[in-house]
This record gives C-alpha cells, sequence and structure tokens, in this order.
C-alpha cells in the first residue's frame, strides 16, 4: 500500500511538472489587440516629465560599447560578424575622380565615406518583441503566416519602438556579491541583497540595469564570451511580476545565464520577458563608471533606430544622474 502511495505521489509530481511545461504560452496585451510595444506603455508624458523634472546636473554616462571589426558576436549561432569598410579615401578619390571634378578639386576637398555590416543584435542593442516566439506565435498572438513577409515582420518591428525616457536602477550585483563564477544564474535574493546594500528601491516603470561586471572584458572577445553569468528566470519573474518593472537591461552577451534551466527551452528567460509578458530587453550594455561612481539612480534616455520590420536594433543609452531629495 505505501508503495502504491509512493506510486501515485510520483506520477502526480510528473503530471504537475508536465503541466507546468506547458505553461510557457505568448502573453495577450493588456493594451489592445493592435499593440506591438508591450510594457513600453506603460510610459506616459506625465512619467516621462516626472523623471526630467529630478535632473539637477548635465553629468551624464554613455551606457553604450564601442562597434569595431572583432567586436563580441553571436557568430556561433551562424550570424555575421561586424564589418567595416571605406568606400572613399582622399587618395583615392583623386585618383579615381567619382564625381567628375578633376585632380585639383579632389586635391583640396578630402573625401572619407564608409560602410558597414553587421547583425541587428550586436553591441548595445534592445530586442523587439518579434525576437523571439512560442509555438509559432510572438507577443499579442501575431503569427508569422500573417505578418511576416520578405523585408521583416509586419508587427513588432523595431521602428515600432518609441523613445525610452523612465527613471532607471542599476543593480550593481558583481559589486554587491563580488565576482560572479562563470555561468552563474542571478537569484532574486541577489537582487534583494544589492538593493539592500544600495539603499533603493524599485518602483513601477522602472528601467533596470543588471551589472555582472562582464563588460570589463568587452574588448576581450573570447574572454567576454566565455561562460558568462547572467539573470535566472525566477529573478526575471520576480522583477516582473512582483515589482512592475518596465525594461530589463544587462552588460552581458545575451542577458540570461546558460546552460537554460530548462530542458524543453534553450532560452526561457528570452521568451518569458518578450512573448509571454511583453518586456523588451537590452544587452550588452557598458555599466562600469555607473558602478565606479555608485550612481544607482538615474534618468534613463535612449533611442533606437527605426530598422523597419527587424527583429532588434542598436540603441545609445545615456544616463542622467537624478536628484534623489526632492
Amino acid at each position: 500500500m505505501k508503495k502504491t502511495k509512493v506510486f501515485i505521489a510520483i506520477l502526480l509530481f510528473s503530471h504537475f511538472l508536465t503541466k507546468g511545461q506547458q505553461q510557457e504560452v505568448v502573453g495577450q496585451s493588456p493594451w489592445g489587440p493592435q499593440d506591438q510595444i508591450g510594457t513600453l506603455n506603460m510610459m506616459t508624458e506625465a512619467s516621462m516629465l516626472q523623471v526630467l523634472s529630478k535632473i539637477t546636473s548635465g553629468r551624464t554616462y554613455d551606457l553604450s560599447v564601442d562597434y569595431f571589426v572583432g567586436m563580441p558576436s553571436f557568430h556561433s549561432l551562424g550570424d555575421p560578424g561586424y564589418q567595416y569598410w571605406l568606400t572613399h579615401t582622399p587618395h583615392g578619390t583623386i585618383v579615381d575622380n567619382p564625381n567628375g571634378l578633376g585632380e585639383g578639386m579632389n586635391k583640396k576637398v578630402s573625401y572619407t565615406g564608409d560602410a558597414i555590416s553587421m547583425y541587428t543584435h550586436m553591441g548595445t542593442h534592445i530586442d523587439a518583441l518579434n525576437h523571439f516566439g512560442l509555438d509559432g506565435k510572438i507577443w499579442n498572438g501575431f503569427t508569422p503566416e500573417e505578418y511576416l513577409g520578405d523585408k521583416g515582420w509586419k508587427r513588432t518591428g523595431a521602428e515600432t519602438i518609441p523613445p525610452i525616457i523612465a527613471r532607471g536602477v542599476l543593480l550593481d550585483v558583481a559589486a554587491a556579491k563580488g565576482s560572479l563564477p562563470k555561468n552563474y544564474r542571478i537569484t532574486s535574493q541577489d537582487l534583494q541583497l544589492t538593493l539592500k546594500k544600495q539603499g533603493i528601491k524599485l518602483n513601477n516603470g522602472d528601467v533596470v540595469l543588471i551589472r555582472t561586471g562582464q563588460a570589463q572584458f568587452y574588448e576581450d572577445a573570447p574572454h567576454y564570451l566565455d561562460n558568462y553569468p547572467g539573470i535566472g528566470l525566477e529573478a526575471v519573474k520576480w522583477l516582473i511580476e512582483e515589482q512592475g518593472i518596465m525594461l530589463l537591461g544587462a552588460d552581458n552577451l545575451s542577458f540570461e545565464a546558460f546552460p537554460p534551466e530548462r530542458e524543453d527551452n534553450w532560452v526561457p528567460v528570452h521568451t518569458y520577458l518578450l512573448a509571454e509578458k511583453g518586456v523588451m530587453l537590452i544587452e550588452q550594455l557598458f555599466l562600469e563608471q555607473l558602478s565606479k561612481d555608485e550612481v544607482y539612480e538615474f534618468a534613463f534616455i535612449a533611442a533606437s533606430l527605426k530598422l523597419r520590420g527587424a527583429s532588434g536594433s542598436p540603441l545609445r543609452p545615456i544616463a542622467i544622474p537624478l536628484n534623489t531629495k526632492k
């Protein structure tokens, strides 16, 4: 009898796990069936003005990284690396005379032109809501059969991402806990410890940036890409479901830690945020100067390139410290 009860308990537990695995479903937007920006709808003119009104200095922090040949990339997945080439040089223009104005003019007017080729998820960038989906759908139930053309998505493309102005919070986990081990998965307890040490609280609609310390190695691509720490699914759920965070970002390659914590999903944090909750995320931030100066609350101001239909876009975020005494 006892063995039978144990067997039934195992079956019930297995059923619970299976049921839990099936809980990953694309979210329907509370902002309506045509919504394409998810939680960025939390921004209003009033909320942006409130943040901007707390700026009392012109001190700024650039939170983006440089783009250069040899920079870290997702080449292991087959995505192209960053390429740069010159299309015009001062001497070449004299030789080629492309403008037809002759040697004298081209010697006087020095002309340099260049071009780049890159994956849209390189350097500091934001993931659009079409980047990852579940079971053939992306955020708000949009399907590729109806909305994905040869020139990109007709819904939730990077061109729909509005300029972002909100209260930003740095969670300097690497400073609070010390150097993080390889593949370390940041927990909600780690985040709460960090908040306590920094003496701040999170608010609904915040932009939360997580420092793992990985950006220290950005110029050394093999080191930067090597088994980096990242956030775990439980911690992300705590930020979204209990703290009401609008936007998340981190200083590592792809935000979450690997290997994945679910056997049935290789990017569970990405699909939870993008597909289930409509929360965009920023990757490959530079947070070292904020950390050095212990700037934990700031006006976060950023805008991405309006790449029509794209699944992501380069981002140039700026942090301006807030006067928190107001």
